[in-house]
């Protein structure tokens, strides 16, 4: 299956590397895309070399060519997987807003298309008014989740935030595929 899977910037990112090495081990085509920020976390080249796959940063990389990669990542696409999802990213997905490839690819997307979404950030943050509006947005509008797990975060605090485990996540993409999700 053709999997776009989405990093955004947050220090969970470097957990995509094991994510995208795993899914590649089950026979799936994986396209990674990055938001700018995502690369201060993990490189595209470590992502680029357990994918096979050239990695989407910018709108500028599409320049290959005649046809924009985002529309053709979106068309082709069995799965939209983001992880780790951070709220800016939950934000623009809830609002329309297209800033970057990985928005765009998910704007582009077939209706028919399921997204599955990794949030991972500070517990103030998932829990905040403004983030629990967009993810409600989100799933009204047909996404699912695999909602942060709880620990030791980033920031020094305990509590929810972390991104959920790789092996939790690959169970929700088993899911999808078999038709039980």
């Amino acid at each position: 299956m053709n999997i776009v899977l989405g990093i955004t910037g947050s220090i969970a990112a470097y957990k995509a590397a094991d994510l995208a090495s795993q899914l590649v081990k089950l026979g799936h085509e994986v396209h990674p895309v990055m938001t700018r920020s995502a690369t201060e976390f993990i490189t595209p080249l470590t992502l680029q070399t357990l994918t096979r796959n050239p990695v989407l940063v910018s709108l500028e990389d599409e320049k290959q060519s005649w046809k924009p990669g985002h529309i053709d990542l979106a068309d082709r696409a069995d799965l939209f997987l983001v992880a780790p999802a951070t709220a800016n990213v939950l934000g623009e997905f809830a609002n329309g807003l297209a800033p970057d490839p990985l928005t765009s690819i998910y704007l582009a997307l077939p209706r028919t298309t399921p997204v599955l979404i990794a949030p991972a950030m500070n517990g103030k943050m998932w829990l905040h008014p403004a983030t629990q509006r967009n993810l409600a947005r989100l799933r009204e509008d047909g996404c699912q989740f695999v909602d942060p797990a709880e620990g030791d975060l980033a920031c020094g605090y305990q509590g929810i935030g972390r991104l959920a485990p790789v092996e939790e996540i690959l169970a929700r993409v088993a899911a999808i595929f078999s038709g039980k999700a």
